[in-house]
């Protein structure tokens, strides 16, 4: 197949791209989002040693998508011991997620390399895959190209478009097409997704929907150490989560809060930004709306007191412990917004741990999910803060959540089958054992 004249000119742009890659991560190493000790990974140098015999290269984009994979690594690994995964992410954060998660015997992490000629080949041909599993979409031209010139089988997992995706890939449908006919099977999310990615060009022959792979991953880890602790220090407190916000949303999620106080005076609101960055927007704001004495924040050490209303959870892999310390969660970006569209989050960390969902009503990106949640009963929707105030409250009652989380377990029955599908293309292409 022809490569298409944007892919060309891409090609060609990568060979003079390393100074201005180098400009980007000395910058952003300098701003604390890149790991300076561990920059050589990003220019191919690999930091550790290649073992011996077969090893799958899985790749996750960030937290999520990284995270996600290791439910399928422990199961690959336990039918394949005799494999070593390689599992590469982007940014800093997800390699901190995968450090409070311990990652398991036979599992190695790097950082991806950036996209250039000699950074690829460095990274190439030290690891030597014998099969490449790209979640979600994260498609660098030159590097999926030296794996499929090595003749080394490549799938991609749980990917999805959004509409934001579709329009940027829309203007260039042929290049995107050519780099998805590079992998021999597609795994997408949802059936609104097989049909844009076939308008985007995508080869019908490979595409599947398999289902959110998300929704089949282990739960989210425990630190019942410092869960106790917390437990303690909120005590017999209402409370609720609101997980993965934007900055843009939390106006209303905090008007939400002032209205639940109204009801229940001694609401706790725990709130996870999904940008740790955002954290300082989060407080400002909290601390103009309830006053700085009733602000506590997780990075700074603050302790919940009688007096907290707003606890800031800004820490780096700890969502499981907020979601078991929380009756009810907000999952998070769905709320209408008067300049801009949220597309919603994975409901499905909630469900895993006995965490009624509220949501709003923009869920474009995990659209399917949704409906099947509703379609059991296994979640709320609500239109503004007044109705999340309202849902939060009534919550706080094991027999108003009874049915919501009976209806979401019925879901998250039927929730392997992403899971069992991919391990099954995995186990297909891989080479048998010797």
């Amino acid at each position: 197949m022809r490569k298409p004249a944007l892919i060309s000119l891409y090609l060609a742009l990568s060979w003079v791209s390393p100074p201005l890659w180098a400009l980007a991560l000395r910058s952003r190493a300098k701003q604390g989002k890149e790991d300076s000790a561990r920059l050589a990974e990003k220019w191919g140098h690999a930091s550790q040693p290649r073992p011996d015999g077969p090893l799958i290269w899985m790749h996750g984009v960030s937290v999520g998508e990284s995270v996600a994979l290791l439910t399928l690594i422990a199961r690959l690994r336990a039918q394949r011991p005799d494999v070593t995964i390689l599992l590469t992410t982007i940014t800093q954060a997800s390699a901190q997620a995968l450090e409070k998660r311990a990652l398991p015997d036979g599992v190695i992490h790097q950082y991806m390399p950036v996209d250039t000629p000699a950074a690829v080949r460095r990274f190439m041909d030290h690891w030597r895959p014998d099969l490449t599993a790209i979640a979600e979409a994260d498609l660098w031209p030159r590097i999926l190209m030296a794996a499929k010139a090595r003749g080394c089988p490549m799938i991609l997992l749980n990917t999805h478009v959004t509409p934001r995706r579709y329009r940027r890939r829309r203007r260039a449908p042929a290049a995107n097409g050519w780099l998805m006919n590079l992998f021999d099977d597609i795994h997408v999310q949802d059936s609104a997704s097989h049909e844009l990615f076939r308008d985007l060009g995508a080869p019908m022959d490979k595409l599947q929907v398999t289902g959110v792979l998300k929704a089949a991953s282990d739960p989210l880890p425990d630190v019942p150490a410092e869960r106790e602790k917390l437990d303690s220090a909120m005590g017999a407190r209402p409370r609720w989560l609101a997980a993965s916000t934007r900055a843009t949303e939390e106006d209303q999620l905090f008007d939400a809060h002032t209205l639940a106080c109204e009801q229940l005076p001694d609401m706790l609101m725990i709130i996870a930004p999904r940008q740790m960055r955002d954290a300082d927007k989060t407080q400002a704001m909290a601390r103009e709306r309830f006053g700085a004495d009733r602000v506590a924040r997780r990075s700074n050490g603050d302790a919940i007191t009688p007096r907290t209303q707003v606890y800031i959870a800004d820490s780096i892999g700890e969502m499981g412990l907020w979601y078991r310390l929380a009756p009810v969660a907000y999952t998070g970006q769905s709320l209408p917004l008067p300049d801009r569209i949220l597309g919603g989050k994975n409901p499905f960390e909630a469900v895993a741990l006995d965490c009624m969902i509220v949501h709003g009503p923009t869920v474009a990106n995990f659209r399917e999910a949704y409906d099947r949640l509703h379609a059991e009963g296994g979640a709320l929707e609500v239109a503004d803060p007044a109705q999340m105030a309202q849902a939060v409250c009534d919550a706080q009652s094991p027999e108003f959540r009874a049915p919501f989380l009976a209806g979401a377990h019925r879901v998250q029955e039927q929730n392997m089958q992403p899971l069992d599908k991919a391990l099954s293309s995995i186990l297909r292409m891989l080479a048998p054992p010797r």
